[in-house]
């Protein structure tokens, strides 16, 4: 997955938005204001980091030992770092909408409906 693949992913979820406030490069990816992918998009090796439930997060980090990661500078038990060119394609898109849908569900209900009506 190139860099331009992973933004246009991150980009084609409902209401989903680029925003910099860590500078230009770093790329957070945000559903009404609540991040669910950080990326610096220009480095290399290319990593994102994505939420994760704290379970399912020990799991990955043992069955992908090196491709995925305790998230980078994120609280380590709810986020992971994934090197994007170490793992398949669609399995990187399945971890960034599963980070998409937690923080979704996170969001207050009268959100999410707005998100469904969308």
């Amino acid at each position: 997955m190139t860099p331009e693949e992973l933004r246009a992913l991150c980009l084609s979820f409902n209401a989903a938005v680029e925003e910099f406030p860590f500078g230009p490069e770093a790329s957070v990816f945000k559903v009404l204001g609540k991040m669910f992918a950080l990326s610096s998009l220009d480095a290399r090796p290319l990593t994102v980091n994505l939420k994760c439930d704290p379970e399912d997060a020990i799991r990955l980090r043992r069955e992908h030992e090196g491709a995925v990661r305790p998230g980078w500078h994120m609280n380590k038990r709810h986020w992971n770092t994934v090197s994007v060119g170490e793992l398949p394609a669609p399995f990187v898109r399945e971890l960034v909408e599963d980070s998409y849908d937690l923080v979704v569900a996170g969001l207050p209900r009268a959100e999410r409906l707005r998100l469904d009506r969308a």
